[in-house]
């Protein structure tokens, strides 16, 4: 609750600040006209990729939610409509998101019914929608708009969550992206970017 608090006191300060800091990084960082421009390019670049991220986690999780909310009506799970809309939140973490979901769903169903089986196919069916969520739809969107490879984002999600908990795994993405994204445009940095991509770039390409 208190890092939520926080987080809400910084979003408003930063929304408050409007293009200020845009502003400010591009006059302070480098000196030469290029050296600016490519200051301003990143910023747009890493404004973009983070609003194609946000458009693809509120789509996705919209879709969870209704597909887990019908589900669970359909078995006359109390609060279905509740419980899908948890299920679209929790969706928002990833990879750990399906495992809470399915977890708390199975624990739920147990808890009305009384029944080993019906709770376990109610966690099997929020399993298989957040699982065609999470390996099918989400990858082939998230990946036009990350650009970074697995094992660099699994990592990047064990570091964030151990710094920041739940909120850590939520922001570890857009922080990748914007990680990458310097590093591609920083001429020293560009080996980095090149280890966190997702695609191999070709010698030519790098000697260009």
């Amino acid at each position: 609750l208190g890092q939520t608090v926080m987080v809400a006191f910084l979003v408003f300060f930063i929304l408050g600040s409007g293009d200020l800091f845009k502003r400010k990084l591009v006059r302070v960082i480098g000196k030469r006209l290029s050296e600016k421009r490519v200051t301003l390019e990143s910023i747009n670049e890493i404004n973009a990729q983070i609003e194609r991220f946000l458009l693809i986690h509120v789509l996705t999780s919209v879709l969870v939610r209704v597909a887990t909310a019908f589900a669970l009506w359909t078995y006359g799970v109390n609060q279905s409509a509740a419980w899908g809309l948890a299920a679209g939140v929790f969706n928002s973490v990833p990879y750990f998101g399906a495992i809470i979901v399915t977890a708390g769903l199975a624990l739920v169903a147990f808890l009305q019914f009384g029944s080993l089986s019906i709770a376990i196919q109610i966690a099997g069916v929020a399993l298989v929608i957040t699982s065609l969520e999470g390996f099918l739809l989400t990858p082939a969107l998230m990946g036009r708009a990350a650009r970074i490879n697995g094992v660099a984002m699994f990592l990047s999600l064990l570091f964030w969550s151990w710094i920041w908990g739940i909120i850590g795994m939520i922001v570890a993405v857009p922080l990748m992206m914007v990680l990458k994204t310097v590093c591609d445009r920083v001429e020293n940095l560009q080996p980095i970017g090149e280890l966190l991509g997702e695609r191999e770039t070709a010698p030519a390409t790098r000697a260009q």
